[in-house]
């Protein structure tokens, strides 16, 4: 059986797997599917797959990430003067433009021709405009994230670092509070966009330095004139994640309206 890997890669879902997930969102009568999964779980893989599915059935299928909503790097360099040196890095909750994500799912789900916002992972900001592609209308819309459709923590569970990260660089937890209040604040208007919750459960965070460090050497293979992220970097990246990753795999099975478990290799058990 193949297995799902990170985006990109030549490998991916085996095909009655991905069959069984497009039939499921169909079968829903959902027009926005959500995908969601710790980093390098294959989300996004998965979704080209069940994209490509649908296309040969003669359906229109639009693919957008949360991680295409990402705030430009200017702008989180300004939340990282005002509000806390941690905010000029992608990832957590609070370095996203939830309003767009917002105003391009509702434009979908309407049956708008829509600009699909880009990010450019490598450049670290946002493509220009000019470069999104247009879809729509469409018969289904795939939204992928690590993180969809995971609520805040409780207060007190912020008080205790959960990697060197927090204990190093934000000893008085500015940082995450400001990512645990944008959670509870911002994305549950995002969260209630999605019809329908599909969770690729890995088996723990432990795994995802390796498989976020697969993703970046894809990245870079696809990309050999640019610069990629070192294993030392990934390694220090994923610690932005673990907190939120932690409070996803404790809430997401009871929130989610499927959950599909994968093995350490990713093979769906």
């Amino acid at each position: 059986m193949s297995t799902g890997t990170h985006p990109g890669a030549t490998q991916g879902f085996a095909g009655d797997f991905v069959a069984s997930c497009l039939d499921a969102a169909l079968a829903t009568g959902s027009r926005i599917h959500g995908i969601t999964g710790l980093q390098g779980t294959g989300k996004s893989t998965l979704a080209a797959q069940m994209a490509a599915l649908a296309a040969q059935r003669g359906l229109a299928v639009a693919v957008l990430s949360v991680d295409d909503a990402y705030l430009d790097r200017d702008q989180r360099a300004a939340l990282a003067r005002e509000v806390h040196p941690l905010l000029a890095t992608r990832g957590p909750p609070g370095t996203h433009d939830v309003g767009l994500a917002c105003r391009t799912l509702d434009a979908l789900r309407a049956g708008k021709t829509v600009a699909l916002p880009r990010f450019d992972k490598l450049g670290d900001c946002r493509l220009p405009e000019p470069e999104w592609p247009r879809v729509g209308p469409v018969d289904l819309v795939l939204f992928e994230g690590w993180f969809l459709g995971t609520p805040a923590e409780p207060d007190a569970a912020l008080a205790e670092p959960v990697n060197a990260l927090e204990r190093d660089e934000d000893p008085d937890g500015r940082w995450r509070r400001y990512c645990n209040d944008a959670l509870a604040r911002d994305y549950p208007a995002l969260w209630r966009r999605i019809d329908h919750l599909l969770f690729l459960q890995g088996p723990g965070f432990d795994i995802v330095p390796r498989w976020r460090w697969q993703q970046e050497q894809a990245l870079q293979a696809r990309h050999p004139h640019r610069k990629a992220m070192t294993r030392e970097q990934v390694e220090r990246f994923v610690q932005f994640f673990e907190r939120t990753s932690r409070q996803a795999m404790r809430t997401l099975p009871g929130i989610a309206d499927r959950l599909v478990r994968l093995d350490a290799e990713r093979r769906p058990l």
